[in-house]
């Protein structure tokens, strides 16, 4: 996140300094188990339905 001369955008800028303010106040460890939670289900639970692959997949 310590990048020189980086270029952010406003939406870009803000998500690094949430990032920013999780890692400075130690918050990080929780964030990082809800946000594998949240990929995990993203990309692997939403596919299956009632135990089985769903046509979409």
């Amino acid at each position: 996140m310590d990048i020189t001369r980086a270029r952010w955008g406003l939406e870009g800028a803000e998500a690094v300094l949430k990032l920013r303010a999780l890692r400075s106040d130690d918050c990080w460890g929780g964030y990082w188990l809800f946000h594998l939670a949240q990929e995990h289900e993203r990309i692997h639970q939403t596919h299956y339905l009632n135990g089985a692959l769903s046509a979409g997949a």
